[in-house]
């Protein structure tokens, strides 16, 4: 069993920036890797990045690349995203998830272990 953490959302204004923080613990040695995903009111949840837990692959939904990073802590047992440039649009819960085998990375179905959320919004 793998238990994560979401830390870091909030309120922000437009063209600000927010880093959140996933912490896991337990059976770590299971990941194969995390993924953060986000899910506005009325939407699907949205696949936004994605990163291998002991190789340096990373994933990004195209939209969000250039202002969003992900990034990890293994010694911490730490996942991050770092928001950039963030945008009204940006506003929704913010999930962190671990996958244990190989995939796509992109699609909410493959991942085993999900985090409670965290808020994030953006004002104009």
């Amino acid at each position: 069993q793998v238990h994560l953490v979401e830390s870091g959302g909030g309120l922000v204004q437009a063209g600000g920036s927010l880093k959140l923080s996933c912490a896991a613990s337990g059976n770590i040695f299971s990941i194969n890797a995390m993924g953060w995903f986000r899910q506005a009111p009325g939407k699907e949840r949205e696949f936004v990045a994605a990163i291998r837990w002991s190789a340096r692959w990373t994933y990004y939904a195209d939209s969000l690349k250039k202002r969003f990073t992900i990034s990890r802590d293994n010694a911490k047992n730490t996942v991050y995203l770092q928001m950039n440039s963030l945008e009204p649009e940006d506003t929704a819960v913010y999930y962190c998830a671990a996958v244990k085998s190989g995939g796509d990375y992109r699609t909410a179905a493959e991942y085993d272990y999900w985090g409670q959320g965290t808020q994030v919004t953006v004002s104009s």
